[in-house]
């Protein structure tokens, strides 16, 4: 488990394998930010760079042995650009690009919370299932050189824990993670943090009118599950419900998806997941805020006991929804979990979902897509997205989308007969379990939950743990209001 503090210490004396030195393009080459760097190597460093052809441009690397001129053999040169956010991702691929290296110490001058989480973010491995020959550790011994208060580096660990929570999660196979399983492992969790939990399960569920989840998770051997985790906090003022997208596979049940569409369908319980780990992040931080969190988790396989499409659902919101297309699930689950979450009263409710490929097309895979009833809830989601680091845009809901729901025999249908606007109209479906005068925002994040190119930043393959952060940065914002 890689661990990380911080030290004032100088970084061209300090004693670890490999130090880590942010630059700055200027007009006579990159500057290093640790002064006296140049010095220790004779006027060498930007030479020896230049050979390497290094520029500093933002996340760009280049390593050089140091022959002793300073304390760590390795040298590692990054490009830290001029944001918080650069710094973030300048630590993650510093220390990525170090797997099996036991020591490094980041000199990037800025941000010490930024560094310290973009460099516990970036040390993520998934290596659970390999076998035979170990693979490279990540690093495990992480050093931030700065001045800065050590509560910075324990604030950096609880939102790095909870992110990397949740990318074990996604990255974990259907076959070891169906919605009991996943019901198991938040009630153990919760015991660990001091959340309250309450599970759902088939029957319950059933008796209790939650046809969205019962319909979706009827075709599968692995019944479904409602899981409520509650945090509270004697000088709260405010209370958040945050209620999670949580299909541990989702073949498109009757409607099946094509192959090339279902081999990374295990991520699409990553709006659960997200829930899950700000939870527990809320928790371990001991935010002044109320939250409540819903996971709504089933699995969405075809059977001969699968929903069909036509088939009619009753909500537990009462509404009914006729079902055009099973591989329109995601809202189904959600829309009960909407609707019990509004039951607390909540000054906020936010879902979070891999909701639509629409998304994708619309927003690319690194961005999320905000919809809200309100449009300063829209922004402040956006805003909270944004100061953790996480891209999202905010996307209207037009009326005029609202008549393409319509169904002949239901209350609503779960799909728009045409593609076009789907991310919007998977949300109008959404906000019509959403009582009147209740505040709530909708996050598609389909494509920022699962990267399927190579790693970039501090951002792995497979898992990210996308709006984890965003979640954990509203309960704060709610906390201090």
């Amino acid at each position: 488990m890689t661990t990380v503090r911080l030290n004032s210490a100088d970084p061209v004396s300090f004693d670890t394998d490999a130090l880590i030195v942010g630059f700055r393009s200027g007009p006579d080459g990159p500057r290093p930010a640790a002064d006296g760097l140049e010095a220790a190597f004779d006027g060498k460093l930007a030479a020896s760079l230049a050979a390497v052809a290094f520029s500093a441009k933002p996340g760009e690397i280049a390593k050089i042995p140091t022959f002793g001129a300073i304390a760590a053999p390795l040298l590692v040169a990054v490009g830290v650009g001029d944001g918080v956010e650069d710094l973030r991702r300048a630590a993650g691929a510093s220390v990525r690009s170090l797997t099996g290296t036991a020591r490094a110490a980041l000199a990037l001058d800025g941000d010490a919370e930024a560094v310290a989480l973009g460099a516990l973010l970036g040390a993520y491995g998934f290596d659970r299932y390999r076998t035979g020959e170990a693979p490279k550790a990540p690093v495990e011994e992480l050093t931030v050189l700065t001045d800065a208060d050590q509560a910075v580096a324990e604030r950096a660990t609880v939102l790095a824990d909870s992110v990397k929570l949740v990318r074990d999660l996604v990255n974990t196979p259907p076959s070891d993670l169906w919605p009991a399983r996943f019901a198991e492992i938040a009630e153990q969790t919760a015991g660990e943090v001091g959340l309250d939990i309450e599970v759902l399960d088939e029957k319950q569920l059933k008796d209790g009118g939650y046809g969205g989840l019962i319909g979706v998770g009827q075709g599968s051997a692995n019944p479904p599950r409602l899981v409520r985790l509650s945090y509270s906090h004697p000088e709260a003022a405010k209370t958040l419900a945050f209620v999670g997208k949580g299909i541990t596979f989702d073949s498109g049940g009757l409607s099946l998806k094509p192959t090339t569409s279902m081999d990374w369908m295990k991520s699409d319980m990553g709006g659960a997941g997200a829930v899950f780990g700000a939870l527990v992040g809320i928790a371990k931080l001991g935010l002044p805020v109320n939250v409540v969190g819903y996971l709504c988790l089933a699995e969405n396989l075809p059977s001969g006991t699968a929903q069909r499409p036509s088939d009619v659902l009753h909500s537990y919101s009462g509404k009914t929804v006729e079902v055009l297309d099973t591989d329109a699930e995601g809202r189904l689950v959600l829309m009960d979990g909407i609707a019990r979450a509004a039951e607390d009263g909540p000054d906020l409710i936010v879902d979070v979902a891999t909701l639509t490929g629409a998304q994708i097309v619309a927003l690319g895979w690194r961005t999320a897509g905000v919809m809200a009833n309100d449009d300063e809830v829209r922004e402040l989601v956006v805003e909270a997205a944004g100061a953790a680091g996480e891209a999202a845009w905010g996307m209207p809901l037009p009326d005029e989308l609202r008549k393409g729901l319509d169904s002949p025999v239901a209350d609503i249908a779960n799909l728009h007969p045409e593609r076009w606007g789907g991310m919007l109209t998977a949300a109008i479906f959404l906000k019509e379990f959403v009582p009147d005068g209740v505040r709530w925002a909708h996050i598609d994040m389909a494509g920022p939950a699962f990267n399927k190119g190579e790693p970039h930043g501090y951002t792995p393959k497979g898992g990210t743990g996308a709006i984890t952060r965003t979640l954990i940065g509203l309960a704060e914002r709610h906390a201090s209001a």
